[in-house]
């Protein structure tokens, strides 16, 4: 049985502070933490970060705005003992945020009530992998995703529209895995008329080589990357195209609330995933909540607006009060978007949806 504790928390409400195991409007456990440390890339990714919207006079938070580290730590820490046990740290582009190894070491010595280390993980475009991988590692880190989205070296510069070149990736992807930050997984956002085509291509370059490919169903995050629903690959069409040419089965997920349906081939060669937030919402067990480089805490990547975490932090809180805050908001949550949007076939026209590059993805 859980134990519960009563806590009055700065906005004077009462909320039941429980050692582990927080749970949500709809019975959703609170499990997994994504954390953007700052809202810099130096990929203009067009269905993120588009040179048109973030171009070269674009202003990024100043370095006060952005929470710090021990701030962040602390957060982490009330995230952890109210139950969350794999913290992620996102971007932009994580990498880019001068000292994140030192971040890592700190948020490595956490441990959930029952004794555990949190998983540590982090997701980065792969730009800075090579150089960082080792350090990551040795400060605490025990996985990374990285992103590609095409092995064609033009496609893939037109993608992330700074010419960045494709092998460099694959060599950061490399450097984890001799680093031991692995097996590294891969995320490949798919668009019709971008990239299908290259859907088979990627799955048997990434079985060749070691690494676990996660297909994601191009979404309607933000205002800025122009979705339409033909735009989306379904992901039972994306495994179908695979299973043609290298036979599928399906696998069973291997945490509740993970966000990718696996399927392994069945001749051994290891597994894909498939982000199927557009066709097969998976709202129902979401364990996720994400906190902005600023210090907002979204409890749904379609949020509209955030909980000011850091005013929280920056008016001398105590834990105690911190802890009691995420759980009123954890515990008044009741977000369904993708399920909501799964009932009218496209997205909701009048809801205000924060940027991806802004909440982390």
């Amino acid at each position: 049985m859980v134990e519960v504790k009563p806590a009055i928390g700065r906005s004077g409400r009462a909320h039941q502070l429980p050692s582990a195991g927080l749970r949500d409007a709809r019975g959703r456990a609170l499990r997994d933490l994504r954390i953007s440390v700052t809202d810099r890339c130096n990929f203009r990714c067009v269905y993120c970060m588009p040179k048109e919207l973030f171009g070269s006079d674009y202003q990024f938070m100043d370095r006060d705005e952005l929470l710090s580290f021990d701030e962040i730590v602390r957060l982490a820490s009330a995230a952890v003992a109210l139950g969350v046990d794999k913290l992620r740290l996102t971007g932009g582009e994580p990498l880019l945020r001068r000292g994140i190894e030192e971040l890592i070491s700190r948020l490595a010595e956490l441990r959930t009530p029952d004794g555990r280390k949190p998983d540590l993980a982090l997701t980065t475009n792969g730009s800075a992998l090579r150089v960082k991988a080792a350090a990551l590692r040795e400060a605490g880190l025990d996985r990374v995703t990285v992103s590609v989205d095409s092995l064609d070296e033009t496609r893939f510069q037109a993608i992330n529209d700074v010419r960045f070149p494709l092998a460099r990736v694959f060599d950061g992807i490399a450097a984890a895995t001799a680093a031991g930050l692995g097996p590294v997984k891969v995320n490949a956002v798919i668009k019709r008329g971008v990239n299908d085509d290259e859907i088979v291509p990627l799955a048997q370059h990434f079985r060749e080589n070691g690494q676990i490919l996660r297909f994601i169903e191009y979404m309607d995050v933000g205002a800025s990357n122009g979705w339409a629903l033909a735009d989306v690959v379904p992901s039972a069409e994306i495994v179908a195209r695979i299973s043609a040419v290298h036979p599928l089965a399906p696998v069973a997920e291997s945490r509740p609330g993970e966000t990718a349906k696996r399927w392994r081939y069945l001749d051994g060669s290891g597994e894909i995933g498939v982000i199927s937030s557009v066709t097969g919402a998976f709202c129902g067990t979401c364990t996720r909540a994400r906190v902005s480089a600023d210090g907002k805490l979204f409890t749904c990547l379609f949020a509209s607006t955030g909980f000011d975490l850091r005013a929280l932090l920056r008016s001398g809180a105590s834990d105690t009060e911190l802890r009691s805050e995420l759980a009123g908001v954890w515990g008044g949550r009741d977000d369904r978007y993708s399920e909501l949007r799964a009932r009218i076939g496209e997205a909701t026209p009048d809801r205000e949806r924060i940027e991806m590059s802004y909440i982390g993805g």
